[in-house]
């Protein structure tokens, strides 16, 4: 039941704008660009598309799913992943060629693979759909460490002092209880932990997670790390390196 298409509409600046649609029957689940503990997240191969400088895939803010004993970070339900395309020449008429492979997980998880194509005329086609509008919309938007707001990053610091050396972060959320965080290292040789939510004493939410998931020969204290805070149907994306403590 679970199917893949290509969808197109806009402009922004001077990329056309599009999508990936994927349906998932109920009580099934697909993976973001950082899948968690455990699951595979999609590749995009755009090889034989025509008139294609760039594809970039804007992720709509994700989910954290218990799986019992680990936790894996995606989407239920249907999703479209909003796409900036770039033409080489922006006169001419784009033409989208995409082997997506991704997997669709239950209680069981299964690789699916779709072979999709667009055709864009010069200068994009019409307006967003309400799909690919209400995905924009869950992009996180790009923010600065220590801005003020909900929500927002105060601080992001590694602590050195404890038994085992952790990071710790406070957040400025509007809803303390579902509130969520996601740490991402420089590529995909990372894999940083989910953090854990907690209350700091002055009330503010800390979310902290140890430092583990670091590959050989690379360095934490310096490396630019992508935070991506999840409040509600808001989100932001902070990139910056850690604070040391």
């Amino acid at each position: 039941g679970t199917a893949a298409r290509l969808i197109a509409g806009g402009t922004q600046g001077e990329a056309l704008l599009g999508g990936v649609e994927i349906r998932l029957p109920p009580g099934l689940k697909t993976y973001w660009r950082y899948p968690g503990d455990s699951g595979v997240p999609p590749h995009f191969d755009w090889r034989g598309s025509q008139n294609v400088e760039a594809v970039e895939v804007l992720w709509p803010a994700p989910a954290r799913f218990d799986d019992g004993g680990s936790y894996s970070i995606g989407y239920k339900h249907d999703v479209v992943l909003p796409l900036r395309i770039t033409p080489k020449d922006r006169a001419q008429p784009v033409e989208l060629k995409l082997n997506l492979d991704f997997a669709v997980c239950g209680k069981i998880c299964q690789p699916a693979n779709a072979v999709l194509d667009l055709a864009l005329p010069p200068g994009g086609a019409g307006t967003p759909s309400a799909a690919l509008a209400q995905a924009l919309a869950r992009v996180p938007r790009a923010a600065p460490l220590g801005e003020k707001g909900e929500p927002g990053i105060a601080t992001a610091k590694l602590e050195r002092s404890a038994e085992t050396p952790a990071i710790r972060i406070i957040a400025d959320v509007g809803n303390a209880a579902t509130a969520d965080l996601f740490v991402e290292g420089p590529n995909e040789d990372w894999a940083l932990p989910l953090p854990v939510r907690e209350t700091g004493p002055d009330g503010r939410t800390v979310f902290v997670l140890p430092v583990d998931g670091v590959p050989k020969g690379a360095d934490i204290a310096t490396a630019k790390l992508r935070f991506t805070l999840v409040d509600g149907d808001r989100a932001i994306q902070v990139d910056a390196p850690l604070s040391a403590h």
